[in-house]
């Protein structure tokens, strides 16, 4: 439910009464507002926002871990129209399974948020589902371990680098 806050924002009234369920929180700081999805909403979320009110450009996809909480992380992601010079964020919180947390990819609506979302799954662990490529980016191939997680070891795991 859009907070009340915020039902005076056009684009966001839209969104509401186009996908009412979607919307579980949200708040406006310095004129940018951040919405908070359902992780089953997301995909036609992100499809209402490029097809129907021009948000053309994914800036970025990122993660933060709210470790001891649950749902474990956040997902972030940065929205930006270029016609109408607005830019909007997306979170959506995504629980720790045995094989990881995981949310839908939203590469099928931004072919950009292909690396974004790689780069995710990489440091934070993350999965995303129906993704093209879910290979690593970042770490090498036999890495163990997502180093962005606050259950990580501090100084890491040993790595030696000297078979590259």
């Amino acid at each position: 439910m859009l907070p009340e806050a915020l039902s005076a924002q056009p684009l966001l009234a839209a969104l509401a009464a186009r996908h009412p369920a979607a919307i579980t929180g949200g708040s406006l700081e310095r004129g940018e507002a951040t919405l908070e999805i359902a992780s089953g909403e997301l995909v036609a979320v992100c499809r209402f926002l490029k097809q129907e009110q021009q948000f053309d450009r994914i800036s970025a996809v990122t993660a933060v871990d709210r470790y001891p909480g649950d749902p474990r992380f956040e997902v972030v992601y940065h929205l930006h129209s270029i016609p109408r010079n607005e830019r909007l964020r997306l979170k959506c919180r995504v629980g720790l399974g045995d094989d990881g947390g995981e949310v839908d990819s939203v590469t099928e609506v931004w072919a950009g948020a292909n690396w974004y979302e790689r780069e995710v799954y990489d440091l934070f662990g993350v999965r995303f589902r129906n993704h093209p490529d879910p290979t690593r980016i970042v770490m090498p191939d036999d890495w163990t371990g997502h180093p962005l997680r606050k259950d990580y070891p501090v100084h890491g795991h040993k790595y030696s680098y000297q078979s590259e």
